[in-house]
């Protein structure tokens, strides 16, 4: 097995423990659960065929279903941001950013790209989640309201690990 392939197993591996054991009880405000998962699939290397890169988010959003008892929810919104992420990075990157070796991390490409990359799709996947979960328009206002601070608190975790995840590579690189 190449070295890469361990390092995407064990960030799965960390992503999910987090998540299933301490985010999943995390209840804020009484309906704020925050899906940091979700940098699992912020990480995946630009080079990923576009066909693993969705079965990898389905299969990353399918495990947080199961332990959540949502029946795919999760596995929707993460397979729909897996399928949007190529037509982002198109929007928001230029041609030198896809070099091969550039990674979708802040070591790479830097903070402001990270931000906006980060936090469109954490919007999205949010919007979806939440829609999926009320599955009606009534009290849209409430429903946007829980989708913008869902999106909050998993865009400043997330925030957060990449932080930690540049802090650590640039020790590693003194």
């Amino acid at each position: 097995m190449s070295r890469l392939f361990i390092k995407h197993i064990t960030r799965f591996l960390v992503v999910m423990f987090l998540q299933v054991m301490i985010f999943n009880y995390l209840n804020l405000f009484g309906y704020i659960n925050p899906s940091v998962y979700v940098f699992f699939i912020l990480l995946l290397p630009f080079e990923t065929p576009a066909w693993l890169f969705l079965i990898l988010a389905f299969f990353t959003g399918l495990t947080q279903d199961a332990f959540l008892n949502t029946g795919g929810i999760h596995a929707a919104a993460a397979t729909f941001i897996a399928f949007l992420r190529p037509t982002l990075l198109r929007t928001i990157s230029s041609r030198r950013e896809f070099e091969s070796g550039i990674k979708p991390e802040v070591q790479d490409l830097g903070w402001k790209w990270f931000l906006s990359y980060s936090g469109i799709l954490i919007l999205i996947y949010a919007f979806i989640t939440e829609l999926l979960l009320v599955f009606h328009f009534s009290n849209f206002g409430d429903t946007l309201l829980r989708v913008l601070w869902q999106a909050l608190f998993t865009y400043a975790l997330v925030l957060a690990f990449e932080f930690v995840r540049s802090l650590n590579k640039q020790k590693a690189i003194i």
